[in-house]
């Protein structure tokens, strides 16, 4: 089963708007982006930081993109997709030879992109048993997807993420403070009411009228997402 996080996505790319563009749509497609600009500083922030994916420009200012490819397979085990000018089957072949997942040539369907994000995640070991079922209720941790009895839910990053951690558990409650440091994490200002709210926020969502309370209070412990329908 997948681990309780968000997919890491690194961006590298040295044209501002594209990288901010990037960043902000990959973001709100719920992954967790950092970005960089140069191939040396991609080659430290993976030295640095566990990620899963790069999209990985082949033209950088420093390195070029293959061997920038080439040194994140020997020091990471992150997926790579690279992005390039050029729409040429010769450079695709260097840079699949190189080490990289897929390939995407300039300019994109952003859609597309995300599409193939997804693909690439699925193929790792951790991400491969994507889809969590719990009753009536399907949880993906990939596309980050929620559906309950065939309807689909639309949930905000923070919902998803309280709820896939609950979905891994299902059946074993979780205490208050486990929950808030798994979800917001120790450094966050909020305080622990937070996970009240949010709870909340996924019971008006999760259950339709005439439908069972998945999420059940365990007073003075926590909460727990029942298995029975």
């Amino acid at each position: 089963m997948p681990v309780n996080r968000t997919p890491r996505v690194l961006v590298v790319e040295d044209e501002p708007g594209i990288a901010d563009f990037l960043v902000r749509g990959l973001s709100a497609e719920g992954f967790r982006v950092s970005s960089v600009s140069t191939g040396g500083a991609a080659l430290e922030a993976a030295r640095k930081e566990s990620f899963d994916l790069a999209v990985l420009d082949l033209m950088l200012p420093d390195l070029d993109g293959l061997d920038v490819c080439r040194a994140l397979r020997q020091t990471s085990d992150l997926s790579v997709i690279m992005l390039t000018a050029r729409d040429l089957v010769g450079d695709k072949v260097k840079g699949l030879a190189a080490g990289a997942d897929d390939y995407l040539a300039k300019p994109f369907a952003f859609e597309e992109l995300v599409a193939r994000v997804r693909s690439v995640l699925r193929r790792r070991p951790e991400w491969s048993d994507s889809v969590i079922e719990v009753g009536d209720l399907e949880v993906d941790t990939v596309r980050r997807g929620v559906s309950r009895a065939g309807r689909a839910l639309d949930l905000t990053v923070r919902e998803f993420d309280l709820l896939c951690l609950l979905a891994q558990h299902a059946g074993r409650p979780l205490r208050h403070e486990v929950i808030f440091e798994r979800v917001w994490g120790q450094d966050s200002d909020a305080g622990l009411d937070v996970v009240k709210v949010y709870v909340n926020y996924l019971r008006q969502k999760l259950n339709a009228p005439g439908e069972q309370d998945l999420i059940e209070s365990v007073r003075g412990f926590g909460y727990v997402l029942k298995k029975r329908r």
